[in-house]
Protein backbone atom coordinates (compact mmCIF):
# COMPACT_ATOMS: atom_id res chain seq x y z
CA UNK A 1 0.00 0.00 0.00
CA UNK A 2 1.43 3.70 -0.04
CA UNK A 3 4.23 3.89 2.21
CA UNK A 4 4.54 7.61 2.71
CA UNK A 5 1.74 10.38 3.57
CA UNK A 6 1.54 11.92 -0.20
CA UNK A 7 1.81 15.84 0.21
CA UNK A 8 -1.25 17.81 -1.22
CA UNK A 9 -0.94 18.91 -4.31
CA UNK A 10 -0.20 22.78 -4.51
CA UNK A 11 -3.46 23.32 -6.74
CA UNK A 12 -6.10 22.18 -4.96
CA UNK A 13 -9.39 21.13 -7.13
CA UNK A 14 -12.55 23.22 -6.59
CA UNK A 15 -15.55 22.10 -4.54
CA UNK A 16 -17.02 20.77 -8.00
CA UNK A 17 -13.48 19.39 -9.47
CA UNK A 18 -13.47 17.30 -6.27
CA UNK A 19 -16.72 15.65 -6.41
CA UNK A 20 -16.25 14.73 -10.04
CA UNK A 21 -12.59 13.06 -8.61
CA UNK A 22 -14.24 11.11 -5.86
CA UNK A 23 -17.07 9.77 -8.00
CA UNK A 24 -13.47 8.20 -10.42
CA UNK A 25 -12.18 6.80 -7.01
CA UNK A 26 -14.94 5.66 -5.92
CA UNK A 27 -16.72 4.12 -8.89
CA UNK A 28 -13.51 2.58 -9.41
CA UNK A 29 -13.43 0.81 -6.80
CA UNK A 30 -17.63 -0.31 -7.04
CA UNK A 31 -16.40 -1.84 -9.86
CA UNK A 32 -14.01 -4.39 -7.93
CA UNK A 33 -16.10 -5.00 -5.37
CA UNK A 34 -18.92 -5.69 -7.98
CA UNK A 35 -16.80 -8.50 -9.45
CA UNK A 36 -16.91 -10.13 -5.89
CA UNK A 37 -20.39 -10.83 -5.98
CA UNK A 38 -21.95 -10.59 -9.18
CA UNK A 39 -20.90 -13.88 -10.48
CA UNK A 40 -22.01 -16.25 -7.59
CA UNK A 41 -25.62 -16.42 -9.14
CA UNK A 42 -23.89 -16.94 -12.12
CA UNK A 43 -22.14 -20.05 -11.03
CA UNK A 44 -24.72 -22.59 -12.48
CA UNK A 45 -25.61 -21.00 -15.56
CA UNK A 46 -21.18 -21.23 -16.12
CA UNK A 47 -21.31 -25.25 -14.74
CA UNK A 48 -24.47 -25.90 -17.83
CA UNK A 49 -22.53 -23.61 -20.14
CA UNK A 50 -19.43 -24.66 -19.89
CA UNK A 51 -19.87 -28.25 -18.08
CA UNK A 52 -17.42 -27.31 -15.88
CA UNK A 53 -16.86 -29.99 -12.79
CA UNK A 54 -17.33 -29.47 -8.91
CA UNK A 55 -14.35 -28.93 -8.58
CA UNK A 56 -13.53 -25.73 -10.88
CA UNK A 57 -16.75 -23.20 -9.69
CA UNK A 58 -15.71 -22.24 -6.46
CA UNK A 59 -12.49 -21.13 -8.43
CA UNK A 60 -14.00 -19.19 -10.64
CA UNK A 61 -15.01 -17.21 -7.61
CA UNK A 62 -11.99 -17.75 -5.95
CA UNK A 63 -9.31 -17.26 -8.22
CA UNK A 64 -10.00 -13.44 -8.51
CA UNK A 65 -9.84 -12.89 -4.61
CA UNK A 66 -6.82 -15.01 -4.39
CA UNK A 67 -4.54 -13.15 -6.53
CA UNK A 68 -6.07 -10.44 -5.60
CA UNK A 69 -5.30 -10.87 -1.89
CA UNK A 70 -1.42 -11.64 -2.83
CA UNK A 71 -1.26 -8.93 -5.16
CA UNK A 72 -2.07 -5.82 -2.86
CA UNK A 73 1.07 -4.98 -1.26
CA UNK A 74 2.94 -5.50 -4.23
CA UNK A 75 0.85 -3.01 -6.05
CA UNK A 76 0.82 -0.52 -3.25
CA UNK A 77 4.72 -0.19 -3.86
CA UNK A 78 4.55 -0.14 -7.61
CA UNK A 79 1.93 3.01 -6.92
CA UNK A 80 4.58 4.82 -4.68
CA UNK A 81 6.89 4.01 -7.61
CA UNK A 82 5.07 4.50 -10.79
CA UNK A 83 2.52 7.19 -9.92
CA UNK A 84 -0.50 6.59 -8.17
CA UNK A 85 -2.95 8.29 -10.94
CA UNK A 86 -0.85 6.40 -13.95
CA UNK A 87 -1.02 2.98 -11.45
CA UNK A 88 -4.96 3.49 -11.27
CA UNK A 89 -5.68 4.34 -15.04
CA UNK A 90 -3.38 1.41 -16.38
CA UNK A 91 -5.35 -1.26 -13.75
CA UNK A 92 -9.25 0.35 -14.98
CA UNK A 93 -7.56 -0.01 -18.95
CA UNK A 94 -6.74 -3.70 -18.05
CA UNK A 95 -10.38 -4.09 -16.12
CA UNK A 96 -11.84 -3.54 -18.85
CA UNK A 97 -9.99 -5.93 -21.45
CA UNK A 98 -9.88 -8.23 -19.39
CA UNK A 99 -14.06 -8.10 -18.87
CA UNK A 100 -13.80 -8.88 -22.06
CA UNK A 101 -11.72 -11.87 -22.37
CA UNK A 102 -13.51 -13.47 -19.57
CA UNK A 103 -16.64 -13.27 -21.53
CA UNK A 104 -14.83 -15.10 -24.26
CA UNK A 105 -13.89 -17.82 -22.16
CA UNK A 106 -14.59 -21.12 -24.10
CA UNK A 107 -13.75 -23.51 -21.13
CA UNK A 108 -13.98 -23.14 -17.74
CA UNK A 109 -9.93 -22.84 -16.90
CA UNK A 110 -10.08 -20.15 -19.33
CA UNK A 111 -12.49 -18.37 -17.27
CA UNK A 112 -10.41 -19.28 -14.26
CA UNK A 113 -7.21 -17.88 -15.79
CA UNK A 114 -9.12 -14.45 -16.84
CA UNK A 115 -10.51 -14.25 -13.27
CA UNK A 116 -7.11 -14.51 -11.98
CA UNK A 117 -5.84 -12.01 -14.00
CA UNK A 118 -8.91 -9.75 -13.09
CA UNK A 119 -7.55 -10.07 -9.73
CA UNK A 120 -4.08 -8.43 -10.64
CA UNK A 121 -6.32 -5.85 -12.05
CA UNK A 122 -8.22 -5.31 -9.13
CA UNK A 123 -5.25 -4.95 -6.74
CA UNK A 124 -3.64 -2.28 -8.65
CA UNK A 125 -7.05 -0.24 -8.65
CA UNK A 126 -7.29 -0.46 -4.52
CA UNK A 127 -4.39 1.00 -2.80
CA UNK A 128 -3.64 3.25 -6.55
CA UNK A 129 -7.32 4.52 -5.08
CA UNK A 130 -6.62 5.17 -1.44
CA UNK A 131 -3.46 7.38 -2.38
CA UNK A 132 -5.38 9.68 -4.98
CA UNK A 133 -8.12 9.95 -1.92
CA UNK A 134 -5.23 11.10 0.40
CA UNK A 135 -4.21 13.72 -1.92
CA UNK A 136 -7.56 14.94 -2.66
CA UNK A 137 -8.23 15.67 0.62
CA UNK A 138 -5.34 16.28 2.28
CA UNK A 139 -7.55 18.05 5.69
CA UNK A 140 -8.02 14.72 7.76
CA UNK A 141 -11.35 15.33 9.10
CA UNK A 142 -12.48 15.81 5.83
CA UNK A 143 -10.79 12.58 4.94
CA UNK A 144 -12.51 10.85 6.67
CA UNK A 145 -15.72 11.68 6.14
CA UNK A 146 -14.74 10.85 1.87
CA UNK A 147 -13.40 7.68 3.14
CA UNK A 148 -16.91 6.75 4.97
CA UNK A 149 -18.48 7.89 1.86
CA UNK A 150 -16.20 5.91 -0.17
CA UNK A 151 -16.48 2.76 1.71
CA UNK A 152 -20.33 3.17 1.08
CA UNK A 153 -20.56 4.44 -2.46
CA UNK A 154 -17.98 1.30 -3.21
CA UNK A 155 -20.08 -1.13 -1.13
CA UNK A 156 -23.09 -0.24 -4.07
CA UNK A 157 -20.78 -3.09 -5.91
CA UNK A 158 -21.32 -5.82 -3.60
CA UNK A 159 -24.71 -4.97 -2.82
CA UNK A 160 -26.49 -4.68 -6.67
CA UNK A 161 -23.61 -7.63 -7.28
CA UNK A 162 -26.42 -10.73 -7.22
CA UNK A 163 -29.03 -8.59 -8.33
CA UNK A 164 -27.31 -7.33 -11.50
CA UNK A 165 -25.79 -10.70 -11.70
CA UNK A 166 -29.20 -12.80 -11.58
CA UNK A 167 -30.93 -10.21 -14.15
CA UNK A 168 -27.75 -10.48 -16.66
CA UNK A 169 -27.50 -14.13 -16.36
CA UNK A 170 -31.93 -14.16 -17.42
CA UNK A 171 -31.35 -11.81 -20.26
CA UNK A 172 -28.45 -13.79 -22.14
CA UNK A 173 -26.35 -15.80 -19.86
CA UNK A 174 -23.04 -15.70 -17.59
CA UNK A 175 -21.28 -14.06 -20.49
CA UNK A 176 -23.03 -10.64 -19.92
CA UNK A 177 -22.46 -10.67 -16.49
CA UNK A 178 -18.31 -9.98 -17.78
CA UNK A 179 -19.80 -7.35 -20.22
CA UNK A 180 -21.07 -4.90 -17.58
CA UNK A 181 -17.40 -3.84 -16.40
CA UNK A 182 -15.96 -2.16 -19.34
CA UNK A 183 -18.83 0.94 -19.25
CA UNK A 184 -18.07 0.92 -15.85
CA UNK A 185 -14.11 1.23 -16.19
CA UNK A 186 -14.74 3.79 -18.94
CA UNK A 187 -16.83 6.17 -16.96
CA UNK A 188 -14.13 5.82 -14.23
CA UNK A 189 -11.27 6.40 -16.41
CA UNK A 190 -13.04 9.37 -17.75
CA UNK A 191 -13.33 10.86 -14.43
CA UNK A 192 -10.15 9.95 -12.91
CA UNK A 193 -8.48 12.41 -15.40
CA UNK A 194 -9.47 14.78 -12.93
CA UNK A 195 -7.56 13.16 -10.26
CA UNK A 196 -4.83 15.53 -9.15
CA UNK A 197 -1.47 13.44 -9.38
CA UNK A 198 0.95 13.20 -6.34
CA UNK A 199 4.31 12.75 -7.57
CA UNK A 200 5.88 8.93 -7.20
CA UNK A 201 8.17 8.22 -4.29
CA UNK A 202 10.79 6.51 -3.19
CA UNK A 203 8.75 2.94 -1.87
CA UNK A 204 10.29 0.25 0.16
CA UNK A 205 11.94 -2.45 -1.35
CA UNK A 206 9.98 -5.10 -2.57
CA UNK A 207 9.45 -7.94 -0.70
CA UNK A 208 9.50 -10.94 -3.59
CA UNK A 209 10.17 -13.62 -1.79
CA UNK A 210 7.23 -12.82 0.58
CA UNK A 211 5.05 -12.06 -2.16
CA UNK A 212 5.54 -15.64 -3.79
CA UNK A 213 5.40 -17.51 -0.55
CA UNK A 214 2.03 -16.09 0.37
CA UNK A 215 0.21 -16.18 -2.72
CA UNK A 216 1.37 -19.86 -3.25
CA UNK A 217 0.18 -20.37 0.36
CA UNK A 218 -2.80 -18.56 0.08
CA UNK A 219 -3.78 -20.65 -3.13
CA UNK A 220 -2.57 -24.23 -2.30
CA UNK A 221 -4.69 -23.88 0.81
CA UNK A 222 -7.84 -22.92 -0.94
CA UNK A 223 -7.34 -25.44 -3.48
CA UNK A 224 -7.29 -27.89 -0.81
CA UNK A 225 -10.48 -26.94 1.05
CA UNK A 226 -12.11 -26.58 -2.57
CA UNK A 227 -11.20 -30.53 -3.07
CA UNK A 228 -11.72 -31.55 0.75
CA UNK A 229 -15.22 -30.07 0.02
CA UNK A 230 -15.49 -32.14 -2.85
CA UNK A 231 -13.93 -35.57 -2.57
CA UNK A 232 -13.36 -35.72 0.97
CA UNK A 233 -10.60 -34.91 3.58
CA UNK A 234 -8.89 -38.19 2.94
CA UNK A 235 -8.16 -37.51 -0.55
CA UNK A 236 -4.45 -36.97 -1.77
CA UNK A 237 -5.75 -34.56 -4.07
CA UNK A 238 -6.72 -32.06 -1.22
CA UNK A 239 -3.97 -33.44 1.66
CA UNK A 240 -1.52 -32.66 -0.97
CA UNK A 241 -2.14 -28.78 -1.80
CA UNK A 242 -2.79 -28.10 2.14
CA UNK A 243 0.46 -29.92 3.08
CA UNK A 244 2.31 -27.72 0.25
CA UNK A 245 0.35 -24.56 2.15
CA UNK A 246 1.65 -25.35 5.37
CA UNK A 247 4.88 -25.58 3.90
CA UNK A 248 4.51 -22.52 2.37
CA UNK A 249 3.29 -20.48 5.48
CA UNK A 250 6.29 -21.81 7.44
CA UNK A 251 8.83 -20.88 4.85
CA UNK A 252 7.21 -17.34 4.85
CA UNK A 253 7.79 -17.01 8.44
CA UNK A 254 11.29 -17.80 8.13
CA UNK A 255 12.24 -15.89 4.91
CA UNK A 256 9.95 -12.54 6.65
CA UNK A 257 12.48 -12.49 9.83
CA UNK A 258 15.62 -12.40 7.01
CA UNK A 259 14.85 -9.59 4.40
CA UNK A 260 14.99 -5.88 5.48
CA UNK A 261 11.73 -4.90 4.20
CA UNK A 262 9.22 -7.74 5.63
CA UNK A 263 5.80 -7.62 3.81
CA UNK A 264 4.58 -7.63 7.73
CA UNK A 265 6.81 -6.13 9.72
CA UNK A 266 7.43 -7.50 13.46
CA UNK A 267 7.04 -3.65 14.95
CA UNK A 268 3.53 -4.17 13.83
CA UNK A 269 2.38 -7.56 14.46
CA UNK A 270 3.27 -7.55 18.33
CA UNK A 271 0.61 -4.38 18.98
CA UNK A 272 -2.67 -6.24 20.08
CA UNK A 273 -4.74 -4.04 18.42
CA UNK A 274 -3.53 -4.64 15.40
CA UNK A 275 -3.84 -8.27 15.90
CA UNK A 276 -7.56 -7.59 16.91
CA UNK A 277 -8.21 -5.49 13.54
CA UNK A 278 -6.56 -8.56 11.50
CA UNK A 279 -8.90 -11.36 12.72
CA UNK A 280 -11.72 -9.17 13.24
CA UNK A 281 -11.19 -8.36 9.27
CA UNK A 282 -10.53 -11.55 8.29
CA UNK A 283 -13.35 -13.62 10.10
CA UNK A 284 -16.13 -11.20 9.06
CA UNK A 285 -15.08 -11.67 5.44
CA UNK A 286 -14.66 -15.17 5.51
CA UNK A 287 -18.59 -15.26 7.10
CA UNK A 288 -19.36 -12.45 4.81
CA UNK A 289 -18.54 -13.50 1.49
CA UNK A 290 -18.42 -17.02 2.32
CA UNK A 291 -21.86 -17.14 2.86
CA UNK A 292 -23.04 -14.35 0.26
CA UNK A 293 -21.62 -17.19 -2.12
CA UNK A 294 -23.40 -20.34 -0.44
CA UNK A 295 -26.43 -18.64 -0.28
CA UNK A 296 -26.49 -17.60 -3.99
CA UNK A 297 -26.04 -21.51 -5.02
CA UNK A 298 -28.15 -22.89 -2.55
CA UNK A 299 -31.38 -20.90 -3.38
CA UNK A 300 -31.10 -22.04 -7.24
CA UNK A 301 -30.08 -25.41 -6.26
CA UNK A 302 -32.64 -26.18 -3.18
CA UNK A 303 -35.04 -24.01 -3.64
CA UNK A 304 -34.81 -23.78 -7.25
CA UNK A 305 -35.29 -19.53 -7.71
CA UNK A 306 -34.04 -18.34 -10.92
CA UNK A 307 -30.77 -16.17 -10.81
CA UNK A 308 -32.69 -12.89 -10.86
CA UNK A 309 -34.53 -14.06 -7.54
CA UNK A 310 -32.15 -15.39 -5.98
CA UNK A 311 -30.57 -12.50 -5.85
CA UNK A 312 -33.63 -10.52 -4.92
CA UNK A 313 -33.08 -12.90 -1.98
CA UNK A 314 -29.76 -12.21 -0.84
CA UNK A 315 -30.73 -8.37 -0.93
CA UNK A 316 -30.83 -8.37 3.28
CA UNK A 317 -26.88 -10.15 3.11
CA UNK A 318 -25.48 -6.96 0.50
CA UNK A 319 -27.66 -4.12 0.76
CA UNK A 320 -26.84 -2.93 4.55
CA UNK A 321 -23.02 -2.59 2.90
CA UNK A 322 -24.47 0.29 1.25
CA UNK A 323 -25.90 2.17 4.72
CA UNK A 324 -23.87 1.06 7.37
CA UNK A 325 -20.20 2.06 6.96
CA UNK A 326 -22.45 5.60 7.66
CA UNK A 327 -23.04 4.82 10.85
CA UNK A 328 -19.88 2.32 11.95
CA UNK A 329 -18.13 5.70 11.56
CA UNK A 330 -20.04 6.89 14.25
CA UNK A 331 -20.81 4.08 17.04
CA UNK A 332 -16.42 4.10 16.51
CA UNK A 333 -16.49 7.54 17.56
CA UNK A 334 -18.48 7.04 20.41
CA UNK A 335 -17.73 4.01 21.87
CA UNK A 336 -14.34 2.93 20.38
CA UNK A 337 -12.97 0.06 18.36
CA UNK A 338 -13.74 -2.98 21.16
CA UNK A 339 -17.43 -2.96 21.41
CA UNK A 340 -18.02 -2.72 17.73
CA UNK A 341 -15.14 -5.64 16.64
CA UNK A 342 -16.87 -7.76 19.31
CA UNK A 343 -20.30 -7.00 18.01
CA UNK A 344 -19.31 -7.74 14.55
CA UNK A 345 -17.78 -11.40 15.78
CA UNK A 346 -21.20 -12.10 17.53
CA UNK A 347 -23.36 -11.45 14.34
CA UNK A 348 -20.92 -14.32 13.00
CA UNK A 349 -21.92 -16.10 15.77
CA UNK A 350 -25.36 -15.39 15.71
CA UNK A 351 -25.62 -16.02 11.37
CA UNK A 352 -23.99 -19.60 12.47
CA UNK A 353 -26.61 -20.54 14.68
CA UNK A 354 -29.46 -19.12 12.43
CA UNK A 355 -28.07 -21.40 9.44
CA UNK A 356 -27.68 -24.60 11.66
CA UNK A 357 -31.16 -24.30 12.00
CA UNK A 358 -31.44 -24.30 8.42
CA UNK A 359 -31.86 -27.90 7.77
CA UNK A 360 -34.78 -29.49 5.55
CA UNK A 361 -35.87 -29.65 2.26
CA UNK A 362 -37.64 -26.18 2.51
CA UNK A 363 -36.44 -23.36 4.69
CA UNK A 364 -38.47 -20.60 6.29
CA UNK A 365 -37.63 -17.63 4.56
CA UNK A 366 -37.69 -15.00 7.66
CA UNK A 367 -35.14 -17.41 9.20
CA UNK A 368 -33.16 -17.11 5.93
CA UNK A 369 -33.48 -13.36 5.99
CA UNK A 370 -32.11 -13.07 9.69
CA UNK A 371 -29.58 -15.09 8.98
CA UNK A 372 -28.49 -12.83 5.99
CA UNK A 373 -29.00 -9.67 7.97
CA UNK A 374 -26.81 -11.24 10.84
CA UNK A 375 -23.90 -11.88 8.54
CA UNK A 376 -24.25 -8.65 6.93
CA UNK A 377 -24.07 -6.49 10.79
CA UNK A 378 -20.67 -8.91 10.57
CA UNK A 379 -19.11 -7.56 7.54
CA UNK A 380 -20.99 -4.05 8.00
CA UNK A 381 -19.64 -3.96 11.59
CA UNK A 382 -16.45 -5.65 11.94
CA UNK A 383 -14.93 -4.96 8.35
CA UNK A 384 -14.66 -0.92 8.53
CA UNK A 385 -14.27 -1.38 12.18
CA UNK A 386 -10.96 -2.83 11.59
CA UNK A 387 -9.88 -0.62 8.88
CA UNK A 388 -10.51 2.50 11.56
CA UNK A 389 -8.83 0.45 14.33
CA UNK A 390 -5.61 -0.32 12.30
CA UNK A 391 -5.66 3.65 11.21
CA UNK A 392 -4.88 4.23 14.70
CA UNK A 393 -3.65 1.28 16.21
CA UNK A 394 -0.45 1.62 13.65
CA UNK A 395 2.68 3.18 14.63
CA UNK A 396 2.63 6.55 11.79
CA UNK A 397 5.65 4.82 9.76
CA UNK A 398 3.77 1.98 9.25
CA UNK A 399 0.39 3.03 8.72
CA UNK A 400 -0.09 2.10 4.87
CA UNK A 401 2.06 -1.16 5.78
CA UNK A 402 -0.63 -1.82 8.36
CA UNK A 403 -3.78 -1.11 6.09
CA UNK A 404 -1.63 -3.33 3.01
CA UNK A 405 -2.29 -6.34 5.50
CA UNK A 406 -5.76 -5.78 6.33
CA UNK A 407 -6.90 -5.68 2.94
CA UNK A 408 -4.59 -8.45 1.84
CA UNK A 409 -6.07 -10.56 5.03
CA UNK A 410 -9.59 -9.57 3.99
CA UNK A 411 -9.41 -10.61 0.62
CA UNK A 412 -7.77 -13.91 1.74
CA UNK A 413 -10.27 -14.59 4.35
CA UNK A 414 -12.91 -13.72 1.47
CA UNK A 415 -11.32 -16.51 -0.76
CA UNK A 416 -11.05 -19.38 2.10
CA UNK A 417 -14.77 -18.17 3.34
CA UNK A 418 -16.16 -19.49 -0.28
CA UNK A 419 -14.07 -22.21 -0.57
CA UNK A 420 -15.14 -23.68 2.82
CA UNK A 421 -18.75 -22.59 3.11
CA UNK A 422 -18.88 -23.42 -0.80
CA UNK A 423 -18.36 -26.95 -0.79
CA UNK A 424 -19.94 -28.20 2.53
CA UNK A 425 -23.41 -28.53 0.17
CA UNK A 426 -25.95 -27.28 3.01
CA UNK A 427 -27.02 -24.34 4.96
CA UNK A 428 -26.50 -26.73 8.80
CA UNK A 429 -23.22 -27.51 7.71
CA UNK A 430 -21.64 -23.87 7.09
CA UNK A 431 -23.60 -22.84 10.24
CA UNK A 432 -21.93 -25.08 12.21
CA UNK A 433 -18.62 -23.63 10.82
CA UNK A 434 -19.10 -20.30 11.63
CA UNK A 435 -20.34 -20.67 15.07
CA UNK A 436 -16.86 -22.16 15.68
CA UNK A 437 -15.13 -19.65 13.78
CA UNK A 438 -17.10 -16.82 15.43
CA UNK A 439 -16.73 -18.38 19.11
CA UNK A 440 -12.97 -18.37 18.56
CA UNK A 441 -12.88 -15.09 16.55
CA UNK A 442 -14.70 -13.74 19.95
CA UNK A 443 -11.90 -15.05 22.17
CA UNK A 444 -9.03 -14.04 19.94
CA UNK A 445 -10.17 -10.46 19.70
CA UNK A 446 -11.83 -9.52 23.19
CA UNK A 447 -8.07 -10.52 24.80
CA UNK A 448 -6.25 -8.70 22.01
CA UNK A 449 -8.33 -5.65 22.77
CA UNK A 450 -8.53 -5.94 26.47
CA UNK A 451 -4.32 -6.19 26.58
CA UNK A 452 -4.44 -3.68 24.07
CA UNK A 453 -6.52 -1.17 26.57
CA UNK A 454 -3.98 -1.96 29.56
Amino acid sequence: MITETLAPPADAPSPARSRLAFAGIAVGNLLVLLDTSVLNVAVPDIQRSLHASAAALPWAVDAYTVVFAGLLLAAGVFADRWGARRVYAGALGAFAVLSLLCAAAPAAGGLIAGRALLGAAGAGLVPASLALLIALYPDPARRTRAVGSWAAVSGIGAAIGPVLGGGLVELGGWRLVFLVNPPIALVALLLSRRLPAPPPRTARALDRAGLLLSTAALGALTFGLVEAGIKGWASPVALVPMAIALLAFVALVLVERRVAAPLLPPALLVLPRVRAALVAAAVSCFAFFGGMYLIDVWLQHQDRLSPFDAGLASLPLTFPVCVMPFFTGRLMARHGARPVLLAGMFATVLGGVLLACCGGCRVPLPLLVVAELALAAAGTLAIPGAAAEMAVAAPTELAATGQGALNGIRQGGSALGVAVLGTLGGLPGAGVVLVVVGLAAVALVAGATAKGRG
